[in-house]
């Protein structure tokens, strides 16, 4: 299994750095405008074909989640994902956990689900169409879609993260929690991109 490839530089020892450090973090305009087509398709992890527009319709908001079973970024945000499904999945929304390194065996997956007590569904995506789709860049980001398909949020979960090594205590802007509160409530969001930190998708290839 191809090891994951940091963004940024090697991971070094956390450093923490105050609430207040600004960090560098710029957002971006979120490029898809028009509806993710209905029969968009994934594997799950028993090599079978799964359109997660067409399984979560009629719910508030899709959520697709970007995981990697060696990145140590992503598995750090594991409790937060347990959080923010408790919190909204009995409000409608759909979550869904997206794999996209083609190296991440389904036996792997199963494992890292178990390990790290994920409570959602698992995809795989080696060909990258959502990928693609949501323009994600690292492991872990979070796409955001409002009921209509369209993409409402796509980047990072938190600002937890300043970059590879450097970490502050507690995050102090939740970009993702905001981003589904802003779509239930039939609210623009109000910072529709956010780049994130962890391990490029684009260096996950066979």
């Amino acid at each position: 299994m191809a090891a994951a490839v940091l963004a940024g530089a090697a991971l070094v020892p956390t450093v923490l750095v105050p609430p207040t450090a600004a960090g560098a973090e710029q957002g971006v305009t979120v490029a898809v405008a028009r509806p993710a087509p209905m029969d968009l398709a994934l594997q799950d992890l028993d090599g079978r074909t799964v359109r997660p527009f067409q399984a979560s319709e009629g719910r508030r908001a899709v959520i697709f989640l970007y995981a990697a079973v060696e990145c140590p970024v992503s598995n750090r945000y594991a409790p937060i994902v347990q959080q923010l499904h408790e919190t909204f999945a009995p409000q409608g929304v759909a979550f869904w956990l997206v794999y996209p390194n083609p190296f991440d065996t389904p036996a792997a997956i199963r494992a890292h689900l178990r390990d790290f007590a994920y409570p959602v569904h698992a995809l795989r995506d080696p060909d990258h169409r959502l990928v693609a789709l949501t323009s994600a860049q690292v492991t872990p980001e979070a796409a955001v879609f409002r009921s209509d398909r369209t993409l409402a949020y796509h980047g990072r979960i938190d600002n937890r993260f300043v970059s590879l090594g450097v970490e502050r205590p507690s995050a102090t802007v939740h970009d993702l929690r905001e981003a589904i509160g802003a779509v239930l409530g039939g609210r623009p969001v109000a910072t529709p991109s956010a780049p994130g930190v962890g391990c490029f998708i684009a260096d996950f290839v066979p």
